[in-house]
């Protein structure tokens, strides 16, 4: 086998740039498009699904939609895990997945955007739906392939850094990307482009442009040369119950679930917060992520440095309490007497350096668990390992919108319910880290160290 160099490791990279772009379309903005603040619907933005708490008096179409979707998301990546894992493709496990459902999860990105028609109606419902089933299934059968290349491209413990780190500076910058639509839209609106057609005109440059970075590593590397491609026996639920019976995995997931509801509920509402809680432009929007982005790539390389030094553990709880610190802060905000502006820009900043440690970490401690797995077991099942942490996270993502979507709608327009929502945040946070710290990372590393 051949021994990973940088260059790889930056051409792996560019694939999470691609998919990260198309995932920020829909995480940062489905839920602004379809169910819109006032602020929105007084800048000429149409309505297209239903509005309210349609569904039992509790739940609103799109955040019902959104988390389906997930959920649907969820239980096929062990499905699609497994498929990966027993494939024995003459390009190998990862690279068939990837190459070809690149194209299709590109395009049901832009159709989630594209209603059969231009007012309320249950077709446009119905259409939400099937497209929305059909971006998560390509993503799927992207990312989950994709991810299960970490431990086998990397076999050092430092080479598994290195490669989170690389990706996690790919991922931040396709979320950036994503984040700076409305600059996008905001030029062809100022050309005298209609708001809707605008924004749809962005996300298919913005998709045409992930499609090609998603593809770069499908075809430029050549799995074989760096990983042990031969299948795995087990089959999808066998090799699913296998993957938990794994204890510090198992310690490991709660901790990600409680992070990713946490995330999830500030990562969906921060537009609304900076519109509707600061009453900032929406152009402030992405000025704060741009913002986050670079200070967070400030902090990438310590972040790599310390990690090997102290370990991912210690890091990740420290990310936890800060970004608890975070969200309690922006729950305030618009409240304090300081400027909204310098309030936006101290939020950004203080949730660059979470974001950096729990960007990167978290993979790599996947990655090793994987690892320390395949050393004892002799099976290569390093794609359920991913796609059970996906699994679990998707499920967490799902009630996050759930909660954020149904919370929003408290105080009649007075930011109330962003409010709460972000409490609960604060909650989740705790509760991860709490969690973590259970995980013994020393018997990890140690078990690594002696196979």
């Amino acid at each position: 086998m051949k021994k990973i160099t940088k260059k790889v490791m930056w051409i792996f990279a560019i694939g999470q740039l691609g998919w990260s772009l198309l995932s920020g379309i829909i995480v940062n903005w489905l839920v602004y498009f379809y169910q819109p603040a006032e602020e929105i619907l007084a800048a000429g933005h149409s309505l297209y699904i239903s509005q309210g708490k349609v569904i039992l008096g509790v739940l609103t179409i799109v955040g019902a939609i959104v988390a389906l979707g997930r959920v649907f998301d969820a239980f096929t990546d062990p499905i699609i895990a497994s498929m990966s894992d027993r494939s024995n493709h003459k390009l190998g496990r990862r690279i068939p997945f990837m190459r070809y459902s690149a194209l299709p999860f590109a395009l049901f990105t832009v159709l989630i955007f594209v209603m059969p028609n231009n007012y309320v109606s249950t077709l446009n419902n119905i259409w939400l739906v099937i497209s929305v089933l059909l971006f998560y299934l390509f993503m799927t059968m992207y990312c989950t392939p994709y991810n299960a290349l970490i431990p086998e491209l990397g076999k050092t413990q430092n080479d598994k850094i290195n490669i989170s780190t690389f990706i996690s500076i790919t991922f931040i910058l396709g979320q950036a990307i994503a984040f700076s639509s409305p600059f996008i839209w905001g030029t062809f609106v100022s050309g005298g482009m209609e708001r809707i057609s605008a924004i749809r005109l962005t996300f298919v440059i913005l998709s045409a442009l992930a499609l090609i970075f998603m593809l770069i590593p499908s075809f430029f590397i050549r799995e074989k040369d760096y990983s042990d491609t031969k299948p795995s026996k087990s089959k999808t639920f066998e090799s699913l119950v296998k993957t938990f019976k794994n204890k510090n995995f198992r310690i490991f997931i709660a901790s990600d679930i409680s992070y990713w509801l946490a995330l999830t509920i500030f990562q969906t509402g921060l537009s609304f917060f900076v519109v509707d809680l600061l009453k900032l432009e929406e152009g402030m929007i992405s000025t704060l992520f741009l913002a986050m982005t670079f200070v967070s790539f400030i902090f990438y390389m310590p972040v790599n440095i310390i990690a090997k030094k102290i370990g991912k553990k210690t890091l990740v709880i420290s990310a936890f309490v800060l970004f608890a610190l975070v969200f309690v802060f922006t729950s305030f905000s618009g409240l304090m007497s300081i400027s909204t502006t310098i309030q936006g820009y101290i939020i950004a900043v203080g949730a660059a350096i979470p974001m950096a440690v729990l960007g990167i970490l978290p993979q790599a401690i996947v990655a090793d668990i994987a690892q320390v797995e395949s050393k004892t077991t002799g099976e290569n099942r390093e794609g359920m390992f991913f796609a059970a942490r996906t699994f679990s996270f998707k499920l967490g993502q799902s009630i996050a919108i759930l909660i954020f979507t149904s919370l929003a709608t408290i105080g009649n327009g007075n930011g109330m319910g962003y409010r709460i929502a972000l409490i609960v945040a604060v909650s989740f946070t705790i509760l991860g880290a709490v969690i973590l710290s259970r995980y013994n990372e020393n018997n990890i590393i140690k078990t690594l160290e002696e196979k």
